[in-house]
């Protein structure tokens, strides 16, 4: 099984960048996939997930209605839309996958794969 996460960079507050994550050895329409980022310092957080079961999108707090998760089936693949990026979502984004319960969709723990991670840097 491999994640393959991309898209991140040097991005101004205010501003928009799509992360992708490309999949092989698994179909994305079986595990849940989620995006989690880890900021200097700071343990790994959850940021969005769809669920398998359901098709359900979680987002965490802190970027819901400015992040968007969305999968292409077709492509194997899961995205993570973010739009009005502000400094503090500078960090290391991964993508990962797995079959959490419901309750525990946020707990980086319960994902068995992950990709390399994509930097994000948001200057103010």
């Amino acid at each position: 099984v491999q994640l393959q996460a991309s898209g991140g960079g040097v991005v101004q507050a205010g501003g928009s960048l799509r992360l992708s994550c490309a999949v092989s050895g698994l179909n994305t329409r079986s595990y849940t996939m989620g995006w989690f980022r880890q900021a200097p310092g700071k343990e790994r957080e959850f940021v969005a997930a769809f669920s398998w079961s359901g098709g359900r999108t979680y987002y965490s707090d802190s970027v819901k209605g400015r992040f968007t998760i969305s999968r292409d089936m077709s492509k194997n693949a899961v995205y993570l839309q973010m739009n009005s990026l502000k400094p503090e979502d500078t960090a290391v984004y991964y993508c990962g996958s797995g079959r959490p319960i419901t309750s525990g969709i946020m707990m980086s723990n319960l994902y068995g794969y992950w990709g390399q991670g994509t930097l994000v840097t948001v200057s103010s």
